[in-house]
């Protein structure tokens, strides 16, 4: 693997990481707003949460494309951790969209609202 595929590699996998890191936070706050009752910032942060795990399936997607599906890339611990992240930032946004309806249930009263 040429220098500059390893350049690569390395800058899609910290891009994966910020933008996972960044959904999982987003999902975060947006579950703290809607304790607080803040829907409209809720839904707002939840939106934020997945832009960014957008963005992040599209490092994912890149990095795919440097390997090619014959195994050029080597399978680092970096790589493993980015993965990680990214698959915990998904299911926390799918949890938080769950969690906030509850809230908004919560505080209609109980209805389905």
């Amino acid at each position: 693997m040429s220098e500059e595929v390893v350049i690569e590699f390395e800058e899609q996998i910290m891009l994966l990481l910020v933008q996972a890191g960044a959904a999982r936070s987003a999902a975060l706050s947006a579950l703290r707003a809607a304790r607080e009752g803040q829907f409209v910032a809720a839904e707002q942060q939840l939106a934020a949460a997945r832009a960014s795990v957008k963005d992040a399936h599209q490092q994912q997607t890149a990095l795919i494309s440097l390997d090619e599906g014959s195994g050029k890339l080597p399978v680092t611990l970096i790589l493993v951790h980015a993965q990680d992240h990214l698959m915990n930032a998904m299911l926390i946004q799918d949890l938080a969209g769950e969690i906030i309806e509850l809230y908004r249930r919560t505080a209609a009263g109980g209805n389905d609202a």
